[in-house]
């Protein structure tokens, strides 16, 4: 049984690592490997793997799991077995021990394990898609097109010909497998691999099919549709079961991941819940007050300003934002103070009479008094 690696050494990140920091470094790898993109011979399983240590990482539990047992506290299906009997309630197989001591032999036993030409699920596969900012607020529904394998409609998926082209393989009789002993310095292990006449099919034909050229399926192109949940935020995954790539001797497709991907939009910024949206005002409007016409993700809205408002307030519609399963956020105005240029001779004779009438009255100090104050030494 080969030594599984380190998943923080496949994903390149220290045990420390943030939430973040593990789900920087799975997009880099995911989009590395993924077999769409890579095409050696080597992509899909270092996919699988990427997949595999992402899927403990980003779960505390698991991680926290993994952490203090290591790949002992997962089963074959990823599943924790905390607090499971470790013995199998009294039986436990022996070479399991000695695969410890000798590198994953059987030691003068015969491991039992599954034949190689057993179904197999096939493997995750991932893609990217775009969506506008109000498609991620609102939720819509989209399609896209994607190559699938399908199975062939002429040979049913046996790459044959026809039934009397399927011949059982003479060199495995059919398991798919061959066993291998390798002798030991106290006894000798038992290795099964793949045969190297049927690639672990235990079939051969003597005639391949002529539409799929023995392959046992054909590639066409699918519409898929999915449905994007209202809220939904930048670089979150939906995940459609049973449209990743096709499973091996007949097992079941694997899974298909979508990495979401929101556009910007050029008025509102959103932040976790929240949706931000700038809005000039004039000076004269934050002096005196005025009722402004704002937008929203929901339409526009009316918001009162009051006389004597701070220059970049932030005003606050509660609910405005985007609304979850979880809550709904809020939408902060930013009022975006317009400083006027090239002023009349009537504006600036009458702002020229307004600073007089501010600097001279008697209650009030000039405010560039009250600032140089400050920085006035006791005597």
């Amino acid at each position: 049984m080969a030594t599984k690696r380190d998943y923080y050494e496949i994903l390149g990140v220290s045990k420390t690592a943030t939430d973040d920091e593990i789900k920087k470094a799975y997009r880099t790898l995911a989009k590395k490997y993924h077999p769409d993109l890579n095409k050696d011979p080597d992509a899909p399983k270092k996919f699988e793997e990427v997949q595999e240590a992402y899927d403990v990482l980003s779960d505390k539990q698991k991680r926290a799991n993994y952490d203090q047992f290591g790949h002992s506290a997962f089963d074959q299906n990823g599943n924790s077995f905390e607090g499971a009997n470790f013995f199998n309630n009294g039986e436990f197989d022996i070479n399991d021990i000695f695969s410890n001591f000798f590198g994953g032999g059987s030691f003068n036993f015969q491991r039992s394990r599954a034949q190689s030409n057993a179904p197999q699920k096939g493997q995750s596969r991932l893609v990217n898609l775009k969506i506008d900012f109000m498609d991620s607020i609102f939720g819509k529904t989209i399609s896209f097109p994607l190559d699938m394998d399908v199975e062939c409609s002429h040979c049913h998926g046996t790459g044959a010909k026809d039934p009397s082209s399927v011949k059982t393989c003479p060199t495995c009789n059919g398991s798919g497998t061959v066993k291998q002993r390798t002798n030991i310095f106290s006894g000798f292990s038992i290795r099964e691999t793949e045969c190297p006449t049927c690639h672990g099919k235990g079939k051969i034909y003597s005639e391949n099919c002529s539409y799929c050229k023995g392959k046992g399926y054909t590639t066409e192109k699918q519409t898929i549709s999915v449905n994007i949940p209202a809220g939904i935020q930048d670089g979150q995954q939906l995940r459609v079961a049973g449209k990743g790539f096709r499973g091996v001797n007949g097992g079941p497709y694997g899974d298909l991941y979508i990495n979401i991907s929101v556009k910007e939009d050029p008025n509102f910024q959103r932040r976790g819940n929240d949706i931000f949206v700038k809005v000039p005002i004039s000076v004269c409007d934050l002096i005196l007050g005025t009722t402004l016409t704002v937008p929203t993700v929901y339409g526009d809205y009316q918001v009162n300003v009051k006389a004597g408002t701070k220059v970049d307030a932030k005003l606050r519609l509660a609910g405005k934002g985007v609304k979850t399963a979880y809550g709904t956020g809020d939408e902060y105005v930013i009022l975006d103070c317009i400083v006027p240029t090239n002023l009349t001779s009537e504006q600036t004779e009458l702002l020229t009479k307004f600073s007089n009438i501010e600097n001279n009255k008697s209650s009030t100090k000039n405010i560039f008094a009250k600032f140089f104050d400050k920085f006035k030494k006791k005597k």
